[in-house]
């Protein structure tokens, strides 16, 4: 708002932060929980479309999206999450990605050993459909989840996991099978 009178900012800023109060009243009222302004205002799922993600998908505002990133439809994208798609990454349908998650498609190391000379890596990551991923997971480059897979709170994700299974720990390490997959095997 360059050239705006003081008046005026001190107009918008006070709007502003009656919105904010208002919000904060509406939503823990109903929902019982407060977000980021931000949050009150960009609607999660006109931002999924304007990136160009799949019918339903819904992604908070907080959420950092970077290069090709396609999400399938009904998928979730919880708050302070980065997607990187600059190797490429494909999210599947109906699928739960909690708040935290770290999505890379890249590293850096060699650039950063090698002084620069050496470019970065990139390898993509695909998550298949109906997957949870936990809070604070980390997934790196070119790894592969299965269809129907739960990956554990706080867990690193550096080789692939195969579909139907639960995994977790750092490195993630498969512990069990979902109930999909013992379903199936009937």
């Amino acid at each position: 708002m360059a050239g705006a009178s003081p008046e005026t900012l001190d107009a918008l800023l006070n709007a502003l932060r009656e919105l904010n109060a208002r919000q904060i009243r509406e939503t823990q009222q109903h929902w019982r929980r407060t977000l980021p302004f931000a949050d009150y205002i960009v609607d999660r799922w006109d931002k999924a479309k304007a990136l160009g993600f799949s019918e339903g998908a819904s992604v908070y505002d907080s959420c950092l999206v970077l290069g090709d990133v396609r999400v399938g439809e009904n998928t979730w994208v919880g708050p302070f999450t980065l997607l990187d798609g600059s190797g490429g990454l494909d999210i599947g349908n109906n699928c739960s990605i909690s708040a935290g998650v770290q999505i890379y498609t890249h590293d850096t190391v060699e650039w950063a050993l090698s002084n620069g000379r050496v470019s970065a890596e990139t390898a993509p990551v695909k998550i298949g459909d109906r997957c949870y991923i936990g809070p604070n997971v980390v997934i790196s480059k070119g790894v592969t989840i299965g269809d129907g897979c739960v990956i554990g709170a706080n867990s690193f994700v550096n080789r692939d996991i195969p579909g139907g299974v639960k995994a977790w720990g750092t490195p993630a390490r498969v512990i069990g099978i979902t109930c999909e997959k013992a379903d199936s095997s009937d």
